[in-house]
Order: structure tokens, then C-alpha cells, then sequence
């Protein structure tokens, strides 16, 4: 490929200190409130609605000198934030442009110039708190922005199991955010239930980080941990008697006298849990999951709590975290003991929750492999007072969930004295398991980095996980523990139509990872243009829309032709245009 050679006076091809008329009549009609009068805050409404306030390199020039002048290098993750919605934007030149703000020092150019552009782009600053009708203005905007929750048709065919489980909740967000809790909490708990996905036993285990911000209700996932705390405190008492057993004889060995090499002392007994700490050593973490055969659930309400384990010497076990995923061999050495270990086929499950700056701590970019082994899961928040007494319970949600969680205990045992349960699809299941993935790949190889197919990819065995989960709890409903046991379809569709849903949230916290300066960033807007198509539309229709996403008009075509040859849309014989991904996405929910 041609290298393309920067030329400033194409930034937009607007070679002037002013902002366009058009753009700030196009982007002052639409107001994006700011209930704050700082930085951080600006640069999230930008980011939030993909405005571009760079428009001719002069403003983008300035701003660099702004952003320099006033947080010296700290401003070049601003400079990258608010340059990447432009359509000339290139990572690499970016930078450049900086070091050169940098160097030019006393510019007279100050932070006032970034505020200004942002105010011609329709930003605004509310310093009260906000009134009644401004806040019904606030919600009618994020509204239109609001990820999909799962389809409601589901819940009434999920095993009885989950029923129950979703039963208390009072939204969407807390039924999807209970869900998908019990289900990865859960998949801890199924150590003979496998299923051979591209030519290699997987277990049930599954890594979740539902995100949302402050205050939003995904406290409610802690409920989740009441679902297996039973089975915790029987794995604990059982290692207690076998420490009380250790100690008896241990002391037993102390006082013999006469010992002979044939003398044995006793073997310390495993240290036995369900629950492992995240703010723990690399060793410690590592013992824990040995002493278990392998086997352990982390589950903490706060994502950065594992964050800042991994960033620490001692704690940063991150390795060994990501190869968990696919239950490959960890290897490390006790020094205590000089012994060196290897935990063959570790299954470990993970629930985690937390604020997106908590995501951004955890995961720095998706390049290490670790964000696309999560199912995240971004919770919608309105600003509406909760009924807080709608939920009703007899003796409150603790009881409640530690009823379950008894009775999941019963059948946790009924399992784990039975042979191994292997899970399987049927021919037909197959076919539309790798039908689906292989168009959503294609739709995402499209609109997203190279980076995201890792995610696209092991959403499918993430699938297969939950379709795993889905079979073994319809046991507890028919008692059937046969060796072998086929996926039903309703719980095959419900899984396809959970993943579709997921993938979304996916992306949407995908895109709101930290720019790496040392990489192309990637733009979401190619997603956003897509999704905002009608089923069938016309050239004018595809660019009307282009004008409310602020695209150029040529990037748009641009976007078109792609599309239509990735096969998301189709063009026919009178220039009219068909938008498949719609239908793909409404035959999942349907089924």
C-alpha cells in the first residue's frame, strides 16, 4: 500500500483559524449539556457524541499549542481524544504535530482556544444542578444512545434455575446483570461438565466485568455470590477436619522417640476454597488454585482491586489469569517448598465489577489478549429516582439468594458423584453456530480493528460455554445425568441471542479503551453509521445520516462501498440499498 503522504491543508481541506459556518450550524443544533466546568468532562462529551472540533488545521494546530501550554505532555492523550474523530486522523502524525506544540514553547496560545471550539460545536456548561425539564432532555439524548438489553422473550425459557435468580429484579439492566452473574458464578461449580469446541475439551468457566458508573445498580451482582458461598463453607469446613486431622497427627509425629526412616511425617492437607482473593500474590493465587485440582472462582465488586494485584511485583499474575481462559498448563515454583509445579487444565471463573475508569485500569489496551476473554456487560443509567420498595422479598435478597444457593449445593453434590456430563450441539446447531460467527466477523472485520476479531472469536467459545450452562442446569429440572447430553434449541437461540447483544457491549467498551499512540487508532464511527441505517435506504438517506453523524460526505460513500462488499449491505439494480445486518440481528432475537 501507497504510503500517504500528510498534508496539513487537508485536514478537512479547510486552511483557515475559523471554524466553517456549515459545521457550526450543523453541530450547535444539536447541545450536548456538560454539568461541569472541566476538562475530563469536555473531552467525554466529545468523545461520547464522536464530535469533530479540529475542523482546518489551524484549530487543530491550535489546539495542540493549547493542550501543550497548558498540561505539557499530559495533554497529548487530550490532543489524541479529540483529533481521532477527524477523518484525516492518523495516530502517528498526531503525535508529531505535538512534539512540535511542544518544542514551539510560549505559543500565546491558551486552553481558552479548546474551550471556545468546543462551545462552537453545540458543548455547554450548566454550573446549577439541572432542572426538571433539562433533565428530561438529558434522558430523551441518552436514550437514543443506550446499548440493547437482552430480549425479554428469553427469560420466561430459561431453566427454572435462572427464573428464579432474575425474579427480584426491577429493569432490564439488573435482569441481564443477574444473569449473566449466576451464569459465570456459576460456571465455577461444573468441574465434569465439558464439551469439545474446535478439537480441544473446554470447560464451563467464564470471565465477566459488568461496568457502568457510579451509583448505577450493578451492586446487585453481589447477590450472586450467595448462589455458591453453600459450597464455599462445605469446601472449608471439609479442609478444616482435615487440618484437625493433620494437627493430630502431626503432634503424634513430635513426640515419637524413636523414629526410623520408614517414618513418615505428615503431608500438610490442601488448602480447600471455592473463593480466591484478586489482591493476592502471584504465588499465593497460583497454591490456591493447586490446592484446589485446578479449580477456583475471583469475584470482586471492584474491577481495580485485580488492576492493581496485576501491576504489582509480586501480584502480577496476569499470565497465568489469560491462560486460565483456555485451560492451558501454569507453571511456577514454590520456593518454600523448592517445587516446581504445573496446574494442567486450571478452571477458573471470574466475576468482576466496576466504573469504565476501572475497565481502562484492568485492561490498558486490547492488544494484551486480555479484553477479549471477557463478557462485559455496560449498564444503562437514567437519571429517575428507584422505587426502592419495589422489590419484594419475604426476609430481604440475602435470604432469598442463600435459599438458592442451598439448593444449589444439593445438586452441585448430585454432579460431582456422577460420571463426567459431555455437552453437545446438533448438526443443525452447528451449522447456524458458524454461520452466525462467520458474518459477524465479517461485519466487525468492516467497522473495527483487527484487534476486536479476538473478541468476535472467543464470543464463540463464550457461547459455547453458556449453551454448556444452559444444558446442565435443565439437569436439576429433569434429573437426567446421562454421559452425553444435546444443547435444546431453546436454549441454543437464547444463547445466540444473549451473544448478539453481548458483542454490542463489547464494542461499545472496546471503543472507549485508551488510545495507544503506538497503534492506528480506531474509530467507532463506521459502527455508529451502520447501525444507524433503516432496513432499506436510499443514496440521499445514507448521506442525510452521514450529516447528523458529522462523516463527510465522501468518507460515508467510502463506508458504503466496504459495506456492500462485506456483504452487510446489499445494493440492487436502482440504486437502492438493503441493510442486512438489521435482519441478522432480528432473526437472532427472534428465534
Amino acid at each position: 500500500m501507497k504510503k500517504k503522504i500528510f498534508n496539513p491543508n487537508e485536514w478537512l481541506k479547510t486552511p483557515t483559524n475559523e471554524v466553517p459556518k456549515k459545521t457550526i450550524q450543523k453541530t450547535a443544533a444539536t447541545v450536548h449539556t456538560v454539568v461541569a466546568n472541566n476538562i475530563e468532562t469536555y473531552i467525554a462529551a466529545i468523545e461520547q457524541n464522536a464530535i469533530d472540533i479540529t475542523c482546518g488545521y489551524a484549530n487543530w494546530r491550535d489546539l495542540g499549542f493549547a493542550f501543550a501550554e497548558e498540561y505539557g505532555e499530559t495533554g497529548r492523550n487530550y490532543f489524541h481524544s479529540i483529533s481521532k474523530f477527524n477523518s484525516s486522523y492518523n495516530s502517528k502524525e498526531c503525535d508529531e504535530q505535538f512534539n512540535k506544540c511542544l518544542a514551539a514553547k510560549g505559543s500565546g496560545i491558551t486552553i481558552a482556544t479548546f474551550y471556545f471550539l468546543a462551545k462552537q460545536a453545540g458543548i455547554t456548561v450548566v454550573k446549577n444542578e439541572p432542572q426538571p425539564q433539562m433533565l428530561e432532555n438529558i434522558m430523551e439524548e441518552k436514550s437514543v444512545k443506550k446499548l440493547p438489553t437482552f430480549p425479554t422473550s428469553i427469560l420466561a425459557t430459561l431453566p427454572h434455575f435462572l427464573q428464579q435468580v432474575v425474579k427480584p429484579t426491577t429493569s432490564p439492566e439488573e435482569s441481564d446483570t443477574m444473569l449473566l452473574g449466576a451464569l459465570t458464578t456459576l460456571s465455577a461449580c461444573f468441574p465434569k461438565l465439558y464439551g469439545i469446541y474446535d478439537g480441544k475439551k473446554v470447560f464451563t468457566n467464564l470471565f465477566l466485568f459488568v461496568t457502568a458508573p457510579a451509583s448505577a445498580g450493578k451492586g446487585r451482582l453481589t447477590q450472586c455470590k450467595n448462589l455458591v458461598t453453600p459450597i464455599h463453607k462445605d469446601m472449608r469446613e471439609q479442609a478444616s477436619l482435615l487440618k484437625k486431622q493433620f494437627d493430630a497427627e502431626n503432634a503424634a509425629y513430635n513426640m515419637t522417640k524413636n523414629k526410623t526412616p520408614d517414618t513418615e511425617k505428615p503431608t500438610k492437607p490442601p488448602e480447600k476454597m471455592l473463593f480466591i482473593p484478586a489482591n493476592n500474590s502471584t504465588t499465593g493465587v497460583f497454591q490456591l488454585l493447586s490446592d484446589n485440582e485446578g479449580k477456583g472462582l475471583i469475584f470482586e465488586t471492584e474491577g481495580d482491586t485485580l488492576a492493581q494485584a496485576f501491576k504489582s511485583d509480586y501480584g502480577n499474575y496476569s499470565d497465568g489469569f489469560r491462560k486460565a481462559f483456555h485451560h492451558e498448563t501454569i507453571s511456577y515454583y514454590r520456593r518454600t517448598d523448592r517445587e516446581y509445579v504445573d496446574i494442567e487444565n486450571p478452571c477458573l471463573s471470574t466475576v468482576l465489577s466496576g466504573t469504565p475508569k476501572q475497565v481502562s485500569a484492568l485492561i490498558p489496551n486490547a492488544e494484551n489478549g486480555l479484553f477479549s476473554r471477557f463478557i462485559f456487560y455496560y449498564m444503562n443509567i437514567t437519571p429517575i429516582w428507584k422505587n426502592v420498595f419495589e422489590v419484594q422479598t419475604e426476609n430481604g435478597l440475602d435470604e432469598y439468594y442463600n435459599a438458592l444457593g442451598t439448593e444449589f449445593l444439593g445438586f452441585y453434590k448430585t454432579l460431582k458423584s456422577n460420571p463426567p456430563i459431555q455437552v453437545t450441539f446438533s448438526v443443525q446447531q452447528q451449522m447456524q453456530f458458524n454461520d452466525y460467527f462467520s458474518k459477524i466477523q465479517t461485519k466487525y472485520l468492516s467497522i473495527q480493528t483487527e484487534d476486536y476479531i479476538a473478541t468476535v472469536r472467543r464470543m464463540g467459545i463464550i457461547a459455547y460455554r453458556i449453551a454448556m450452562l444452559f444444558t446442565a442446569l435443565r439437569i436439576m429440572e429433569d434429573g437426567d445425568v446421562n454421559p452425553k447430553r444435546e444443547c435444546e434449541e431453546v436454549d441454543f437461540n437464547n444463547t445466540m441471542a444473549m451473544i448478539t447483544i453481548l458483542i454490542q457491549h463489547s464494542s461499545q467498551v472496546f471503543n472507549a479503551l485508551p488510545a495507544d499512540t503506538k497503534l492506528p487508532t480506531r474509530s467507532n464511527r463506521k459502527e455508529r453509521f451502520l447501525e444507524s441505517l433503516p432496513r432499506q435506504f436510499s443514496r440521499q438517506d445514507y448521506l442525510d445520516t452521514a450529516t447528523t453523524l458529522s462523516i463527510p460526505h465522501k468518507t460515508a460513500e467510502g463506508y458504503i462501498t466496504k459495506f456492500v462488499k462485506a456483504g452487510l449491505i446489499h445494493r440492487d439494480n436502482h440504486g437502492k440499498y438493503l441493510n442486512n445486518s438489521i435482519e441478522e440481528a432480528k432473526e437472532t432475537e427472534e428465534k
